[in-house]
């Protein structure tokens, strides 16, 4: 007589998960328990792929990188469609059983990349896909506002003021009396009728 196992399936998942769990607490509790403490200034800075960071972390991130990872998606996508045809598509059980099915499965796979290559073209005559660009456009502007006015904005020129204070003389240092900043809102609280 065979005897059946007391535990579903669902139960030794639950299993595998807890001890997946318990296996990568108890490794982050041994590294914590023995991995030697010695903080330095070195250690403690921000890690930027081996570079001394400098500067500000605000910069101006090209837009390209956007379209470009956008397309990566979108064929990384089509790859995904892709799979489950072909194993439809490649099945003799299916196809022998009625033979619709890979005419139809054909048929969807061509729509598909039909409308893919239908966006691509359009990527690529719009031009976003050129990385460097060699004939800019200038966009043309419909404004009732006069062209000099524009030039005159052009031509300001706006000063930055320096920034002198980090952080932790912020924090340890009180501002001098004369840069003391107002609040940007002052808030009023409505009072309750008797």
């Amino acid at each position: 007589m065979e005897e059946g196992s007391q535990i579903t399936e669902f139960g030794k998942v639950f299993i595998y998960l807890i001890i997946g769990t318990l296996m990568v607490l108890l490794t982050l509790l041994l590294g914590k328990l023995i991995s030697p403490r010695k903080p330095s200034a070195a250690k403690e800075s921000t890690y930027e792929c081996g570079e001394v960071t400098q500067g500000s972390s605000w910069i101006q991130f090209n837009s390209r990188f956007y379209v470009i990872a956008l397309v990566f998606l979108l064929f990384d996508v089509e790859m995904v469609f892709i799979f489950p045809w072909t194993t439809i598509f490649g099945s003799r059980e299916l196809i022998t059983a009625d033979a619709r099915w890979g005419w139809y499965t054909l048929a969807e796979m061509f729509i598909f990349i039909g409308i893919l290559i239908v966006g691509l073209v359009y990527v690529w005559k719009k031009g976003d896909l050129e990385w460097i660009k060699p004939n800019p456009k200038v966009p043309v502007l419909d404004s009732t506002v006069p062209t000099e006015i524009y030039e005159q904005i052009n031509k300001q020129t706006y000063s930055v003021k320096p920034f002198v204070r980090t952080f932790a003389q912020r924090i340890t240092e009180p501002p001098p009396a004369e840069t003391k900043a107002k609040p940007a809102f002052k808030p009023k609280f409505l009072k309750k009728e008797p």
